[in-house]
């Protein structure tokens, strides 16, 4: 059996708080002979904190299902072109929103645009010196994907231009995601399974939020964190408790892994 689960707000809460549980129970899961991955929204190189991989992940998909690592190697990356990428910062420059670059190895943004954001101070804050700017390497990003705050108003005709690249998730009014057309948590699932010849069906997925759909789908069992919006309910065959109620450890228990 292949385990993924998402991060925030399934493995960790927004300040970072891992339960010894969920510590324990993925490793007791991987002791029973199971494979436990990440698989999250965020890019590679916004996955560095110490105690989550200390937990010792079998593998990652990150950036939506565009990089994958398994054992310590990366054996799928799925970059977006020089072309398309200078292509979709000057089309978010002129309908002025404020882009975050998201790569293996780097995140660019203009720390200028963020300050006094509470996202913006985090990313900020946590990635140190793997942080670039966008003007001062213009054009030599190596980015999987995109997130960005917009102007409400001008959303729609910004995403028309760009609807032939990216689908979008629609986090706030204000704040997107910007994915390659394709590619998602759920087609993260279906790329480990061909690359490591397993069958879909012998997957478990935990998640908690709208950009887990996907992934809740695409699993052969899908189970809900607890406080999981309506949506994510509803396709879940397992709502478990929440993450600090020992959430990853009783799904995991209901699923005979532990």
């Amino acid at each position: 059996m292949i385990i993924f689960f998402d991060i925030d707000g399934t493995i960790w809460d927004w300040k970072n708080f891992i339960p010894e549980s969920a510590k324990k129970g993925i490793k007791k899961t991987q002791e029973n002979g199971h494979k436990c991955f990440i698989n999250t929204g965020r890019s590679r190189s916004f996955v560095t904190h110490e105690e989550l991989l200390g937990i010792g992940f079998d593998g990652i998909v990150s950036s939506c299902g565009c990089m994958i690592e398994y054992d310590g190697k990366t054996i799928f990356n799925r970059l977006i072109s020089k072309e398309d990428s200078i292509r979709t910062v000057e089309t978010l420059n002129k309908y002025e929103f404020k882009p975050i670059l998201e790569g293996p190895s780097h995140l660019y943004m203009e720390r200028e645009d963020y300050i006094g954001d509470l996202y913006g101070e985090k990313v900020m804050r946590e990635m140190g010196d793997r942080l670039r700017g966008i003007k001062e390497c213009w054009g030599n990003w190596e980015i999987n994907k995109l997130s960005a705050t917009c102007k409400p108003e001008k959303s729609k005709a910004c995403f028309e231009e760009l609807s032939d690249l990216y689908d979008y998730m629609i986090h706030t009014e204000t704040i997107c995601e910007m994915v390659p057309k394709g590619f998602n948590k759920g087609t993260g699932i279906r790329k480990v399974c061909e690359l490591l010849g397993a069958d879909v069906k012998d997957t478990i997925a935990f998640g908690d939020s709208i950009n887990d759909k996907e992934m809740l789908e695409e699993a052969g069992t899908a189970v809900a964190m607890g406080r999981c919006s309506d949506e994510i309910a509803k396709i879940a065959d397992f709502v478990t408790a929440n993450l600090e109620d020992d959430g990853i450890w009783k799904g995991l228990e209901k699923f005979n892994l532990i």
